[in-house]
């Protein structure tokens, strides 16, 4: 039960991180770029987190768990600046089967990391969010493209920086409070926009041209909300498992587009969402079964 429960967490910064996308496509349609949008996301989700750092309980952070945690945070952003420059040279349909790769890729790293094979559990699940991938990003109806190498490989990276996120939340500053972790993980965000694009979120003629708008909303669903949700539920589970539960963001990413673009969902991206779902709970019954099983014994 207490899996289940942490496995939820899980679920809703994912689903938190997938709305993310819908909003994003918002502010470029304003007439923002993705370096400002994401500059200001961290700048207000660091701004927000602070504003409750009075009134938490916290406890000392060592210099190696601050670089831990930065580290982590770090390689969230970077997710988001790596599926950025993939869509820009691909279709989107191409760069989100690219990025959810970080599925399989994230329970091949708990396996390297653990020394030991993944469950039969976590192998089938893989195979059907690969599948469910496919069909919920509708690259299945999308016909013919013009890929590009370069698009290629930084959808794969995303993949992978997405991964060790997902793998580092369960294990740097174990022992931290939640929103005391997600502070130094928003700040490593930060830190890390700031030198790939430099500081024009600063600029206060951006801030009065509504960029605080969308800055405040992707600080909510792509940085506060997930972050916070991570930091509770990865210290708890293993990083398969939170891994597999991670690709709830997809279906959300889906249903966010129909709601908030008036986007139209397939048939195909229906089947695709019912199979990543499948998949999300096939370990979740799986470890019910064990644990009912060991407690009969």
């Amino acid at each position: 039960m207490a899996n289940l429960k942490y496995s939820i967490f899980i679920f809703l910064g994912a689903c938190s991180y997938g709305i993310l996308a819908s909003i994003v496509k918002l502010g470029l349609q304003a007439g923002h770029t993705v370096h400002e949008l994401t500059g200001s996301q961290y700048l207000f989700g660091l701004l927000l987190l602070m504003l409750s750092f009075p009134f938490i309980n916290r406890t000392k952070v060592s210099l190696k768990q601050a670089a831990a945690l930065l580290i982590t945070g770090a390689s969230l952003s970077l997710t988001g600046i790596l599926y950025g420059m993939s869509l820009d040279r691909n279709p989107a349909s191409i760069a989100v089967v690219l990025l959810f790769q970080f599925t399989w890729i994230g329970i091949l790293i708990e396996a390297l990391y653990e020394k030991k094979k993944p469950s039969k559990a976590k192998i089938i699940s893989s195979l059907f969010l690969i599948i469910g991938t496919v069909f919920a990003s509708n690259l299945i109806a999308g016909g013919s493209h013009t890929i590009r190498a370069d698009g290629l490989i930084y959808g794969l990276l995303s993949a992978v920086t997405f991964a060790l996120f997902i793998f580092a939340s369960g294990k740097a500053g174990k022992g931290i409070p939640g929103i005391q972790r997600s502070i130094f993980i928003t700040l490593g965000g930060l830190l890390l926009v700031a030198a790939v694009s430099g500081p024009p979120l600063i600029n206060s003629d951006l801030q009065l041209q509504g960029l605080w708008k969308f800055g405040l909303l992707m600080a909510l669903f792509g940085a506060i909300f997930p972050i916070i949700f991570f930091a509770i539920g990865s210290p708890h589970i293993d990083s398969g498992l939170a891994t597999i539960v991670g690709s709830a963001e997809l279906p959300a990413a889906v249903a966010a587009a129909m709601l908030l673009l008036g986007e139209r969902i397939t048939e195909a991206q229906t089947f695709g969402i019912v199979l990543i779902l499948i998949g999300i709970s096939i370990p979740q019954f799986s470890f019910k079964k064990v644990s009912k099983n060991r407690y009969s014994t």
